[in-house]
């Protein structure tokens, strides 16, 4: 799945997970955000990889939440499913909880869109991908609140496994 017209969803993970490591990371992520990807919004303008991408993670992850078919995920929306994504199979084991995994203690205003561009990307061309493809570990949604689930309750648990088709590319 590209994600813009000369952009790769490698390049947008590399940017995120070097987000805090330096300005041009940093410069970097908001460039590929702010691409136009030659598609128009509802509303008529034109839409960027960040609607993209927020349209993408409300779709396969907020259902809970009733978004309208192609509305953007807010921060309410990604705040509340990010402590629901696992990485591997039903349960919960704190190895392979993605937030965690990499260090978004707070989702707010200002990284909400980078940590649903994180899991798209990772979905797409990071490690995660690689764990689809050679170990058969995917990206799960669990039950709200993980942390205070009983051993029952993630036994349990429902869970709704997300694939996306081929990517890596451009």
């Amino acid at each position: 799945m590209a994600i813009a017209e000369n952009v790769s969803e490698k390049e947008l993970f590399d940017a995120i997970v070097g987000f805090d490591d330096s300005e041009e990371n940093q410069e970097l992520y908001y460039k590929i955000m702010d691409t136009a990807t030659g598609r128009k919004n509802k509303n008529g303008s034109d839409e960027t990889v960040r609607d993209r991408i927020l349209k993408a993670y409300g779709m396969l992850f907020c259902e809970d939440y009733g978004l309208e078919l192609g509305a953007l995920a807010g921060v309410d929306e990604v705040a509340g499913t990010a402590d629901r994504l696992y990485i591997g199979t039903a349960g919960y084991d704190p190895e392979h909880w993605y937030r965690m995994k990499y260090h978004f203690p707070v989702i707010d205003e200002d990284n909400y869109d980078r940590f649903a561009a994180l899991v798209l990307a990772d979905m797409n061309a990071g490690p995660l991908h690689e764990a689809a493809l050679n170990d058969g570990e995917t990206l799960v949604i669990g039950e709200a609140d993980p942390l205070h689930m009983t051993a029952q309750q993630r036994k349990n648990q429902n869970i709704k496994a997300i694939s996306l088709p081929d990517g890596g590319g451009k």
